[in-house]
C-alpha cells in the first residue's frame, strides 16, 4: 500500500541550510528533484528576503558544482543547484532508494521533508538508509494513502484543538522539544497545568477516534 512519511532534520544538517546563518528568517521550499547521471539538480524557493543578490547568501557545500538564480518574483527568488551524489546527504538518499519527494521546506528551525512510498517498505529502506550515514532523521509522520473517514476533528474543542496546533507548529512534539509548555501556556494566556490537560485530552480524543475506525485485523493483538 502507498504510504506518505514526514521526517525533520535539523537546519543545519542540510547543505541549503547553511542560508539561515545570513538570513534566518527566509523560508526554503524544494520544488522538485532531477535525478540526473550524475548529479542531483533541485529547484528550490527561497521567501522572505529582500536580499537582491540571493546567490551570495549561500556559502560552499560539500559537493555543489552550481548554484544560480533562476527567476525572481517580488521576495521570491527560484535558484537551481547541483551537488554530486557522492555528496551522502537526505537528497542522495532518496535518489538511491528511488523515493519520490512530495515536498520540502526549510526554516532556521528545522527542515521538513513529505516522501512517498509505492509501500511501506520503501519508506523503511529510505529511513534506514539515512540512519546507517549518520543523518539525524526523525520520523514524526506516517499514512497510508487511504481516504479515511472521522469525526475525530468534531471530536476536539476549540481550546484543544488551539492548544494541539500550536504545541505542533512550535514543535513541542521533537525530540527534543523546541518549547516548553510554560512558553505554550504563555503564548495561549493560560497555565501550565491547563496546557497539560488540553493536550492530553486533545490527545486522547485523536487517539480514540483513530483506533475505533482501524479493523479488528489490522489491530495488534498482544
Amino acid at each position: 500500500m502507498a504510504t506518505e512519511a514526514t521526517f525533520t532534520v535539523p537546519a543545519d544538517e542540510f547543505p541549503l541550510g547553511s542560508v539561515f546563518e545570513q538570513l534566518p528568517d527566509v523560508t526554503v521550499e524544494l520544488e522538485r528533484i532531477i535525478p540526473a547521471r550524475d548529479v542531483v539538480v533541485p529547484y528550490f524557493w527561497v521567501r522572505g528576503t529582500p536580499v537582491d543578490d540571493i546567490e551570495s547568501a549561500f556559502a560552499d557545500h560539500p559537493g555543489v558544482t552550481d548554484i544560480r538564480l533562476v527567476d525572481s518574483v517580488a521576495d521570491e527568488y527560484l535558484l537551481r543547484v547541483e551537488w554530486t551524489t557522492e555528496y551522502e546527504g537526505v537528497l542522495s538518499v532518496l535518489t538511491e532508494t528511488k523515493v519520490p519527494l512530495v515536498k520540502a521546506v526549510g526554516t532556521n528551525r528545522r527542515w521538513t521533508f513529505d516522501v512517498r512510498g509505492d509501500v511501506r517498505s520503501d519508506i523503511a529502506a529510505f529511513q534506514r538508509r539515512c540512519q546507517e550515514l549518520d543523518i539525524p532523521i526523525t520520523l514524526t509522520k506516517l499514512h497510508a494513502l487511504t481516504p479515511i473517514k472521522t469525526e475525530t476533528g468534531r471530536a476536539l474543542t476549540g481550546p484543544q484543538q488551539e492548544a494541539l496546533v500550536l504545541a505542533y507548529e512550535r514543535g513541542y512534539f521533537n525530540s527534543p522539544r523546541d518549547v516548553t509548555m510554560a512558553e505554550l501556556g504563555d503564548e495561549l494566556g493560560i497555565s501550565q497545568q491547563a496546557v497539560a490537560s488540553r493536550l492530553r485530552r486533545g490527545v486522547d480524543q485523536i487517539l480514540e477516534g483513530t483506533l475505533s475506525e482501524l479493523e479488528p485485523s489490522s489491530r495488534k493483538t498482544t
